[in-house]
C-alpha cells in the first residue's frame, strides 16, 4: 500500500503504521516514484493542479489534506475517492487569530504601529470589545472556539450556522441580528452557498462602527463592497483572506485606516506538524485497517 505524505519532517508524527504500508515524501517536485501505485495522497503545495494529479493517480482511494478548507479539491474529486479535510487542526490557532485581530483593530492597534514606525506619540481613545455584542457566522468548532474567546472578554456572542441547534441560528436569522453586532466574525467554509455571502447587502445591515472579520476564504466576502464600506469610514475590518490572494500591492485596502490585513497566516504558528500529522497517521490505520476514514468531506465541505 503505497501511501505520498507532503513533508519530510511529518514522518516522525504518524506513529506506528502497518507493515504492508509503504510511506515516501512527495514535496511537490519530481515524482518519487511511479504515482500510479499512490493509494493515499497527502497533497504539498505544488505547481500541479488537483485534476493533474488525480489524473496520474488512477488508483488512488483517498486524499487527506492537512487544511480545514477543501474548496480546491472538490470539484475535481472522482467517483469513489474520499476527500478528507483536517478539521481540528488549525482549530484553536485561528480561533486566536480572530481574538487578537478584533482586539487590534477594536483597540486601534494597527493605527498605533503606524505611528511607532513615525515615532509618534499621539494618544486617542478607541474602542473596547468588553460589553460589546459579535456575532460568529459559521459556528463550528473554529466558530464555537472563538465565542469561547469573546465570552472571556465580557462578550454578547450571537452564532449562526447551516443547521439550527439550540443557542445558534440559520444565515435566515441575518436581518434580524446583524444590526445588533459590533462585531461579525465570518468562519464558513467556500461552497456555492457562501460565496458572495457578504455582499453589499449584508454590509449594509450591518450597525456604524462595526467590524467585519473574515478568517474564513476571501470569496466569501464581496471585496469591493467591503473597500467601500471602510473606505466611508462606517465600517471597518480585519482580514485574513482575501479575493484576490495575494492582494494586489495597488489595492485600495492597503491604505485604509479601518482596515488590519494578514497574508493568510490564522493557521500558520509554530507546531504546524505536531498538529496535522497525527492525523494522517490515524487515517493511515483507518484505511490498512479498511476502516471508515475520519473527516471525509460530504456536500463542499
Amino acid at each position: 500500500m503505497k501511501i505520498w505524505i507532503a513533508h519530510e519532517a511529518g514522518l516522525a508524527h504518524l506513529g506506528p503504521v502497518p507493515d504492508e504500508v509503504e510511506i515516501e515524501v512527495f514535496d511537490g517536485g519530481a515524482y518519487p516514484s511511479d504515482p500510479k501505485d499512490v493509494v493515499f495522497l497527502v497533497p504539498p503545495s505544488t505547481p500541479r493542479t488537483p485534476a493533474e494529479l488525480l489524473e496520474d493517480m488512477p488508483n488512488l482511494e483517498a486524499v487527506q489534506l492537512l487544511s480545514a478548507g477543501v474548496e480546491t479539491w472538490v470539484p475535481f474529486m472522482p467517483a469513489g475517492v474520499a476527500l478528507c479535510d483536517n478539521r481540528g487542526a488549525h482549530t484553536e490557532a485561528t480561533a486566536e487569530w480572530v481574538a487578537a485581530a478584533s482586539l487590534a483593530s477594536v483597540r486601534r492597534l494597527d493605527h498605533f504601529a503606524r505611528l511607532q514606525a513615525e515615532r509618534e506619540w499621539a494618544p486617542v481613545r478607541t474602542g473596547t470589545l468588553f460589553g460589546k455584542t459579535a456575532l460568529i457566522v459559521g459556528a463550528g468548532s473554529i466558530g464555537e472556539a472563538v465565542a469561547r474567546r469573546f465570552a472571556a472578554l465580557g462578550m454578547a456572542v450571537g452564532k449562526i450556522a447551516r443547521t439550527a441547534r439550540p443557542g445558534v441560528g440559520t444565515l435566515a436569522d441575518l436581518p434580524e441580528l446583524l444590526p445588533q453586532a459590533d462585531v461579525v466574525v465570518v468562519i464558513v467554509p467556500l461552497t456555492a452557498e457562501t460565496e458572495g455571502l457578504i455582499d453589499a447587502a449584508f454590509l449594509a445591515r450591518m450597525k456604524d462602527g462595526a467590524l467585519l472579520v473574515n478568517a474564513a476564504r476571501g470569496k466569501v466576502v464581496d471585496t469591493a463592497a467591503i473597500t467601500a464600506e471602510v473606505a466611508s469610514g462606517r465600517l471597518r475590518c480585519a482580514l485574513d483572506v482575501t479575493e484576490p490572494e495575494p492582494l494586489p500591492a495597488e489595492h485600495e485596502l492597503w491604505g485604509l485606516e479601518g482596515a488590519l490585513i494578514t497574508p493568510h497566516v490564522g493557521g500558520g504558528v509554530d507546531g504546524f506538524m505536531e498538529r496535522c500529522y497525527p492525523q494522517v497517521g490515524d487515517q493511515i490505520r483507518r484505511l490498512a485497517a479498511g476502516e471508515p476514514l475520519a473527516n471525509a468531506v460530504e456536500n463542499g465541505y
